[in-house]
């Protein structure tokens, strides 16, 4: 999944607040879980504290019991890339938008790739929609897929 490549500018930083050694991979584990409790924010530069409150509100807020390791961010994440997608970003302006908004770098290659394997995805719920007569669902796909292909 695309939220695996993608990986936080400030880790170091972070680390040195937290007080441990931290992955730099911006949906592991360790990082989800010191973004939602044990970080004190106030001791971040002002733009690095921005970004990651806005991490922190667009992809690890839900109500689930295993929140942050339900899987919730990650999608989010994903479904974030798409919907930039959809709005007519190319992959190099959505890793260039990921950077300025949440301080995630992520490859425009990895993007790109994501994007083309979506596509297929999408090809494929089309395909069988359709063989299940569930026209809305392939109509659904249908659009997806002419908005990523754009």
């Amino acid at each position: 999944m695309i939220a695996s490549k993608a990986r936080l500018r400030s880790s170091r930083r972070l680390e040195r607040i937290a007080g441990f050694r931290l992955p730099d991979r911006a949906f592991h584990g360790v990082v989800l879980d010191t973004l939602t409790s044990r970080l004190d924010f106030d001791r971040l530069d002002p733009t690095t504290r921005e970004q990651l409150l806005e991490f922190v509100a667009d992809f690890l807020r839900c109500d689930c019991k295993k929140s942050p390791q339900c899987g919730c961010p990650e999608r989010r994440f994903a479904a974030t890339v798409l919907e930039l997608r959809e709005a007519g970003l190319d992959h190099r302006q959505i890793s260039a938008h990921l950077a300025d908004i949440y301080g995630i770098e992520l490859f425009p290659a990895d993007i790109l790739s994501y994007l083309e394997d979506s596509v297929h995805v999408l090809e494929a719920i089309e395909k069988v929609a359709a063989l299940q007569d569930r026209t809305a669902v392939a109509a659904g796909a249908r659009t997806h897929i002419a908005a990523l292909e754009r």
